[in-house]
């Protein structure tokens, strides 16, 4: 039995038809050439491409999933860390929902189309991440600005503490989120915190101990 029939046995709602499609879509994933769509899923497994349509239409608790691959993999004697992170996709046209100005990495400056934000967590003691949550950001006015964007990342750290394992105490973010919108409602949380203050950053109580 592999470890996807053993966590998906432990789904009391995923039902022997998906659970067998479910198991065999991952292993195909990790198998096939090319992109990941339909048709071409069709042609590295047993099922056709109105079937796989057909059960990817189906509703599935992909956080109840993670949750149970987390408790499955993690290891009691290595250390773990959360992090949060946003990637920019490019996408064209005027009618996609979400499409809006986000930050591109890559191109060092916002440019028009879709963010997903990722929750996963990092093993530290081996060097390696697990995904554990990805959402849509959603595109905000100009008037909403950033600050509105930092609470919509907020909430999807608190909406997910649930299926965050209780060893794991340390959150890691990088330098765009260190605003007070974001780090209020996650220290109020109790989570720790660890990231980059940015250059322009206020700073209201000064360090007072002897130098190092």
């Amino acid at each position: 039995m592999t470890i996807v029939k053993t966590i998906l046995a432990q789904m009391p709602a995923v039902r022997q038809p998906q659970a067998k499609f479910l198991d065999t879509l991952f292993a195909t994933i990790l198998a096939l050439r090319g992109h990941v769509n339909f048709r071409n899923l069709s042609r590295y497994c047993d099922y056709s491409e109105r079937t796989i349509q057909r059960q990817f239409r189906a509703s599935f608790d992909w956080a109840q999933f993670h949750h149970l691959t987390l408790q499955t993999v993690l290891g009691r004697a290595d250390e773990w860390i959360e992090v949060q992170d946003a990637s920019f996709v490019p996408k064209s046209g005027k009618r996609t929902p979400g499409l809006g100005s986000f930050f591109n990495g890559c191109a060092g400056r916002p440019e028009r189309g879709l963010e997903i934000s990722t929750l996963a967590l990092v093993n530290v003691t081996r060097g390696y991440a697990l995904t554990r949550h990805v959402a849509q950001t959603p595109a905000t006015t100009k008037a909403a600005g950033d600050e509105s964007r930092l609470v919509w990342y907020a909430q999807q750290v608190l909406a997910q503490r649930a299926t965050l394992p209780a060893s794991v105490k340390y959150l890691v973010v990088d330098g765009a989120y260190a605003k007070r919108s974001y780090l209020d409602a996650v220290v109020t949380a109790q989570r720790h915190v660890i990231t980059k203050l940015r250059c322009d950053a206020d700073c209201y109580f000064l360090h007072t101990a002897p130098r190092q």
